[in-house]
């Protein structure tokens, strides 16, 4: 916005019936790897991560043999992140 980066509201993503469970292995199940795995682009671990929020907002924190959820499929994953979005706007503002 205005030529300057802001970050991104923290919002949690309800779950779905549709979700995965994994169990998570630090340096085998890195966030960009699960993300490559279900969403087909190492991109959206940021989706993954605010599927968990126990873990904070780092990676690091999640410890190994964690069972974490990753929101899926994709498209409908987006449209609750979307969705909380929304909802974080109406109750907060921007």
């Amino acid at each position: 916005e205005d030529e300057k980066f802001k970050p991104v509201v923290g919002v949690k993503i309800p779950r779905a019936d549709t979700d995965k469970s994994v169990i998570y292995r630090q340096g085998q199940s890195r966030l960009d790897i699960l993300s490559n795995t279900y969403y087909n682009t190492p991109y959206c671990g940021w989706l993954i991560m605010l599927a968990n929020p126990q873990f904070g907002g780092l990676e690091f924190n999640i410890p190994d043999y964690s069972i974490i959820t990753v929101p899926f499929p994709f498209e409908t994953a987006v449209e609750r992140y979307i969705s909380s979005l929304n909802t974080h706007f109406e109750l907060y503002g921007k």
